[in-house]
């Protein structure tokens, strides 16, 4: 695994532990679809939150959600559709959210922005 994969993976398990510690019910981590990989799938209320993560260790590259552009939406929405048709028992409704982390495995103290409904 490269350290990039490394360093994606623990944003997926810091945002994953964020949204539990809201009350939320983990459904799948890295869920795959012919449109591409979901990050993460949880329930709450009876709504599916499909979320996608992005990590960043600096702003070198700008804000860790600024990578979720049009066209990165556009393949989310559709993998989210894709799930959804192979998961028939899921709810209908649905929403994309995205969450957005800055910091480093190492100090373990991940500045965390949500975004709710991020993508429509």
């Amino acid at each position: 695994m490269t350290n990039r994969q490394q360093i994606g993976r623990w944003g997926e398990q810091c945002a994953a532990e964020f949204l539990v510690g809201k009350g939320y019910q983990l459904v799948a981590r890295n869920a795959r679809t012919p449109f591409g990989e979901i990050d993460l799938i949880f329930r709450s209320d009876g709504q599916i939150v499909f979320v996608e993560v992005k990590t960043r260790t600096s702003l070198a590259y700008g804000l860790p959600e600024e990578a979720v552009d049009r066209r990165k939406g556009e393949h989310i929405l559709k993998a989210a559709d894709a799930y959804l048709q192979e998961h028939p028992e899921l709810d209908d409704d649905w929403r994309v959210d995205v969450i957005a982390i800055i910091g480093k495995p190492e100090n373990n103290k991940p500045q965390i922005e949500w975004f709710q409904d991020a993508i429509s």
